[in-house]
């Protein structure tokens, strides 16, 4: 139990993909702007990471590795990843309108998240256990929505603040985002 919390507050905290490992970037700096589009997509990039996880999991030990295709690995994960991230997309047009408006093109884009192909290689390179790859594929994407929300309230409280000329927009968001990941850093010794 300890190993999978250490795991877990790691891939949440330490090893944050966004602020450690520069992973996301996209969605991380084209959704950031309202908490209400950050959320939408934390809990999208949530939804698809998990299931991916489970289903490349299952795929590589019980299909990949009995047929010795484990060199298929990587083009049954992408093929994976897009049709969950088609099916999430559905069912966002579906059930919120307008939170499929405010994702516009980053919900799509999913399909070519780095960070969801990164979970889920990273599960079977590292050849975690179960549960090691269940605490690893919930941390991971509970880390990027985390950052994501807090990074998206920043933004809004920068955008009614004063900034100087110059760093107004993306520059500040990225010393911002800077200011994070140093921020998270300290983050290092706990584990």
């Amino acid at each position: 139990m300890a190993e999978f919390a250490a795991l877990f507050v790691t891939s949440v905290l330490i090893n944050n993909v966004v602020l450690n490992q520069f992973l996301g970037m996209c969605p991380f700096m084209g959704v950031s702007r309202k908490r209400s589009s950050a959320l939408g997509m934390g809990i999208a990039v949530m939804f698809v990471i998990v299931v991916a996880a489970l289903v490349t999991y299952g795929l590589y030990y019980f299909v990949l590795v009995p047929l010795q295709l484990e060199y298929m690995d990587l083009i049954t994960f992408i093929l994976v990843i897009a049709s969950l991230v088609q099916l999430t997309e559905m069912f966002i047009k579906k059930t919120s309108p307008a939170l499929y408006k405010s994702l516009g093109v980053y919900l799509p884009l999913i399909t070519t998240n780095c960070v969801v192909l990164n979970v889920c290689l990273v599960n079977i390179t590292s050849a975690y256990n179960f549960s090691q790859m269940l605490a690893y594929s919930i941390g991971t994407p509970l880390g990027f929505a985390l950052v994501l929300y807090i990074f998206s309230a920043i933004r809004e409280r920068l955008e009614i603040s004063s900034v100087p000329k110059p760093f107004a927009g993306n520059p500040i968001a990225m010393i911002v985002a800077a200011i994070m990941a140093m921020a998270f850093s300290a983050f290092a010794g706990l584990v």
